[in-house]
């Protein structure tokens, strides 16, 4: 940005320093991580151009700290901003720190008051994924050997709260474990998670990825790539002739000497030849980094491998569940594509897991999980209300349960709402459910449990355990609700010859 004497502020007019920044941004939306837009710029030979004291435009060899200052500097934006950081002691003293505050915290914020590089959308997206970034995932960064155990992320999991690497625990079920801190500083446990819902939906993403749908957007990234080079091209293009203009300026300067003055004469020299080398340099790292036509098509898939690929998205979850395959040889398969799994229960009853692929694509599932009660869960009051509002219309449990159930409410050990949970909550709010009105005592030409068991002189319990067991076959009446039988005399023969032993089961 320069200031004009009238206090406007303007893009710079050079066309490289523009491209350059951009090019910033547009590598970390792709790349996600600072790091990686500094390594990007250092492998195609790149640098960043830097505000000198004398108001000057120097180009230096991109760091971490200067692409940081370009993604957090609001006024890329287009933003003016004060107050952006706080002054902090430390609790026993000592020096100052700054630190920075959230934008929501920033004292004044100005949109729309300098030319802009990026929407301030896009900016909140980069300022949330370097949030999200600054957890310390570097550490432990070994995976370890796959093994037999039941856990299939064994190796791979990180805690979303501190960044450590979590452990496996197989007493009381499998689980995710992080006890970094416990150990190091005895501090609690950061997170235990049970493994096998996290293990069932990162395995299903995993075919997902391995679905044909994914080879179009292989494709796509391809094209994607192609239109970076063309980026990165351009940027050194503008370099190529940055340099070329800061040689030929040395060159007129060495003419313009006096030859008999010879310590200028050598100075400039010496600086037209160091001019000479750069642009040598740049040429030749240009011609290396460019790709051959040959090694596009060398990235393209081959039809017969596509095909292959198509076939083994088809096949793979059928020989998932097959003895094929044992558990380290699935753990090996799942290694082939996923780089880490980072984990964080943020709500008591999902867990958000992030899945990081090889290659630094990420996708990110809400993991539902159990919960000890049923208030825990998340949606727990809509639930109530929802549970309420259809009894008093007069549904069953059972219909309430299944409409609920396809809304996405969810038990609280479950992954669907069981009739029961309905019932649980009915029961809280003293509704009786009552489907038709009070069941009738009698009904013409059947008997009832009760009638059949003052009949042949039984307890009534004792015949509802055998329906309940399967030994007296008979489907409850939809209209009373009642479970009726014939009213004639071999029916009460019957029952007296299950109460004697005779038989062993009834059917109706």
């Amino acid at each position: 940005m320069l200031r004009h004497n009238d206090g406007v502020v303007v893009k710079d007019p050079d066309r490289a320093v523009q491209h350059a920044i951009t090019l910033v941004f547009q590598t970390f939306l792709a790349r996600r991580s600072a790091s990686q837009v500094v390594r990007f710029f250092r492998d195609q030979g790149l640098r960043l151009p830097r505000r000198h004291r004398n108001c000057a435009t120097v180009w230096r060899t991109p760091t971490v700290a200067a692409v940081m200052t370009i993604l957090r500097n609001p006024a890329y934006a287009g933003a003016f901003a004060y107050g952006k950081t706080q002054t902090q002691v430390p609790p026993g003293g000592g020096r100052s720190q700054q630190r920075r505050l959230p934008s929501s915290q920033w004292k004044v914020i100005v949109h729309d008051r300098y030319p802009a590089y990026v929407t301030w959308e896009t900016f909140a997206r980069i300022e949330a994924i370097l949030d999200e970034n600054y957890a310390t995932y570097g550490q432990n960064k070994r995976r370890g050997i796959p093994r037999q155990g039941a856990a299939m992320l064994q190796g791979l999991v990180y805690c979303g709260r501190c960044g450590h690497k979590m452990a496996v625990q197989y007493k009381g079920g499998t689980q995710y474990l992080c006890n970094y801190l416990r150990s190091q500083a005895q501090a609690p446990v950061c997170q235990r998670l049970r493994a096998d819902p996290v293990d069932q939906h990162v395995i299903e993403a995993f075919f997902d990825a391995l679905a044909p749908a994914e080879l179009d957007l292989y494709d796509d990234a391809l094209e994607h790539r192609r239109q970076q080079q063309m980026e990165v091209d351009r940027a050194q293009h503008y370099t190529i002739q940055r340099l070329e203009h800061a040689a030929d300026q040395a060159r007129r300067r060495y003419e313009e000497v006096d030859p008999a003055y010879r310590l200028v004469a050598a100075e400039l020299e010496c600086r037209w030849e160091a001019a000479l080398q750069a642009l040598q340099e740049a040429q030749a790292q240009y011609a290396r980094l460019q790709q051959p036509p040959e090694a596009e098509a060398r990235q393209a898939i081959p039809p017969e491998l596509r095909e292959a690929f198509r076939t083994l998205g088809q096949s793979l979850p059928t020989l998932w569940q097959q003895e094929t395959l044992n558990r380290a040889q699935r753990k090996a398969l799942l290694r082939c594509l996923i780089d880490k799994v980072v984990l964080d229960r943020r709500v008591p009853d999902t867990i958000t897991t992030r899945i990081v692929w090889r290659g630094g694509a990420v996708s990110e599932l809400e993991v539902p999980c159990s919960v000890g009660r049923l208030a825990d869960v998340s949606n727990f009051s809509q639930l109530e209300a929802q549970i309420l509002r259809l009894e008093a219309r007069g549904k069953s449990d059972e219909d309430i349960a299944q409409s609920l159930t396809r809304k996405g409410f969810r038990s609280s050990h479950h992954a669907e709402l069981l009739p029961s949970t309905v019932r649980l909550i009915r029961l809280q709010h003293g509704r009786l459910h009552r489907y038709w009105g009070p069941r009738p005592r009698r009904v013409s030409g059947s008997l009832t449990v009760s009638q059949i068991a003052t009949a042949v002189g039984v307890k009534p319990h004792w015949l509802y355990h055998l329906i309940s067991r399967g030994r007296i076959g008979v489907q409850r009446d939809e209209e009373t609700g009642l479970y009726l039988f014939p009213d004639r005399p071999e029916t009460l023969e019957g029952f007296r010859q299950l109460r004697d032993g005779d038989v062993s089961e009834l059917r109706y």
